[in-house]
This record gives structure tokens, C-alpha cells and sequence, in this order.
């Protein structure tokens, strides 16, 4: 075995900051350089710049924020969702985004912190997040599932669709769960065409 791969640190995670406050994004940088085997490659303030960055470092995740003048993180998200080779995101939001982290998740953010996060929650958060997997900030969560339980939606002007069936009731479960329509035919004895019709 080569001896000189045994002294090699591991590679470090290749990080890009986009925040429109210069504060915010300097500290960060610092912050993560200085902790947690973290190289910011780019720290932007303006998400017009992040596409030629993205292309020339390559990096394992990015660190977004939810509110700037010229482009929200969200429309940043949304322009990125047909890009090839995106990182994936965390978005930084503080209460007041609340209405946009649904449509964040939805345009394909892996994470949610509030930007009052401690930096082990920050660091610990871009390591999951950077290894493929997600994270809400508690908060963000409870908030969130606070706001949908007040949501009333009325759609008294719409006609009211016909109930489901016990098996139609039955295969949404099995695809809420992931199975595909071939497996759920297989599990439940019929056909894929019944499954795809029901």
C-alpha cells in the first residue's frame, strides 16, 4: 500500500453560500472553514453568479438563503430544478418564511434551518445533508405543522369528488408507501392496468 495515502486528511466537503448580507455570508464561511472539515469554494451575494460556480467547483452542497432582493431562494431553487448536477440545498429561513418552506421542499430542498441555528446544529446539518440525507430544524417543523392544522380550505365552488373505494383507498396506500404499480398488481393479485386505472 502506498504510505503516502495513510497521511492524506479526508476530502474535504466543497461548500457554496449564497446570502445577499454581507455579514451573514462572511461569517458563515468562517465559521465552516474553521469546523467540521468544510471548504466554501464560493460565498455570493447574488444567485445570478451560481451557475458558473457550480460548474467550475462542483460542490457537495449548498447553503441558500430563503429572502433576497433579486431572487428568492426559492426561484433559485426553482431555476436549478432542470439543471443537471445540482448539490444539494439548505435552505436558511427565519419565521417569517414560513409560507415559502412548503414550496421549498417542493422545489427539492434537502434542509431547513433558521438562521439563528448554533453552528454544531449548522455543521451538523451540512454534513447529513451533503451524506444524501435531509433535516427540518424542529422548529421550522412544529411551525409548520402548527400552520396546516389552522389551513381551512373551503372549496364550496368545486364539485365534491366521488369518495374512493376501499380499493382505491387500499393501492394509495401502497403507493404513499413507495411500492410501484408492479409490486402493488403482485401484492394485491391483479393486473398492473387495474392498478394503473384504479
Amino acid at each position: 500500500q502506498d504510505m503516502s495515502s495513510l497521511n492524506q486528511e479526508p476530502a474535504k466537503t466543497k461548500v457554496v453560500l449564497v446570502d445577499d448580507h454581507a455579514l451573514c455570508r462572511c461569517g458563515l464561511r468562517d465559521l465552516l472553514q474553521q469546523r467540521g472539515n468544510m471548504n466554501v469554494v464560493a460565498a455570493l451575494s447574488d444567485p445570478d453568479e451560481l451557475i458558473p460556480v457550480l460548474l467550475e467547483h462542483q460542490p457537495d452542497l449548498m447553503v441558500l438563503d430563503m429572502r433576497m432582493p433579486n431572487m428568492s431562494g426559492l426561484d433559485v431553487l426553482n431555476a436549478l430544478r432542470e439543471k443537471p448536477d445540482v448539490p444539494p440545498i439548505i435552505i436558511l429561513t427565519t419565521f417569517d418564511d414560513d409560507q415559502l418552506v412548503l414550496a421549498g421542499m417542493k422545489a427539492g430542498a434537502k434542509g431547513y434551518l433558521l438562521k439563528d441555528v448554533s453552528l454544531e446544529q449548522l455543521v451538523e446539518a451540512v454534513k447529513a445533508v451533503a451524506a444524501g440525507g435531509s433535516l427540518v430544524a424542529p422548529v421550522v417543523t412544529q411551525r409548520l405543522l402548527s400552520g396546516l392544522k389552522n389551513m381551512q380550505n373551503d372549496f364550496a365552488s368545486l364539485d365534491r369528488p366521488d369518495p374512493l373505494t376501499d380499493r382505491e383507498t387500499e393501492i394509495l396506500r401502497l403507493m404513499a408507501s413507495g411500492y410501484s404499480n408492479k409490486e402493488i398488481a403482485n401484492s394485491l393479485g391483479v393486473a398492473e392496468g387495474t392498478v394503473k386505472n384504479h
